[in-house]
């Protein structure tokens, strides 16, 4: 059976991060509400307007249990404003967030809307795709930087908190599987874990 991977709904690029999940063999569903955190095997915070996703999650009753979730250790995805909502502290402007991830992060610090560009990491295999995102100015000794582009941390780990500036989701589901394992394996099997 599938796993299921939860994408926060509220607002952003949820629908795309659905189609790489499928496209990687895993479930999607679309998490709007607090019940549809239950029974998940791991979940994607998308990118979108951060303080705009802040305001729903408020207002749907979700921020409480979103740290309750991510205090079960299920794999955790947050990508370019979903990394912002994750870090422990946000600059250029301040804003609120979860503090998932130790790393300090700078909104839209890649560039306006017409910055966005394509690249490939200094792996020189995972696809990196930039749009408004933010840059990690800091990584404490809690997180673990996974993938870097110009020497400069584009993911990072924390346990199984994962955060990219970039949009993986619009180049495959290579990242997604990196993060959530293999969407086809059991619930209870351990390929979720670690990417090396």
């Amino acid at each position: 059976m599938a796993r299921t991977v939860g994408v926060l709904a509220l607002q952003g690029d949820f629908a795309a991060h659905a189609r790489a999940l499928g496209e990687g063999g895993f479930a999607a569903r679309p998490v709007r509400a607090a019940a549809d955190l239950d029974g998940l095997d791991g979940l994607v915070l998308p990118g979108g307007e951060s303080t705009t996703q802040l305001r729903l999650l408020e207002r749907h009753g979700l921020s409480g249990p979103l740290r309750d979730f991510v205090a079960t250790g299920a794999p955790v995805f947050a990508t370019c404003a979903g990394l912002i909502l994750a870090a422990t502290a946000v600059e250029r402007p301040a804003q609120p967030s979860f503090g998932f991830l130790d790393v300090v992060v700078a909104r839209n610090a890649w560039g306006r809307q017409l910055d966005s560009f394509e690249a490939t990491a200094d792996d020189g295999a995972t696809p990196l795709v930039f749009i408004r995102a933010p840059r990690i100015l800091r990584v404490g000794p809690a997180a673990e930087v996974l993938v870097t582009f110009g020497g400069e941390p584009v993911m990072v780990r924390q346990g199984r908190v994962f955060g990219a500036t970039f949009h993986p989701e619009l180049a495959g589901p290579e990242v997604h599987r990196r993060v959530f394992g293999d969407g086809a394996a059991s619930a209870t099997s351990s390929s979720a874990a670690t990417p090396r």
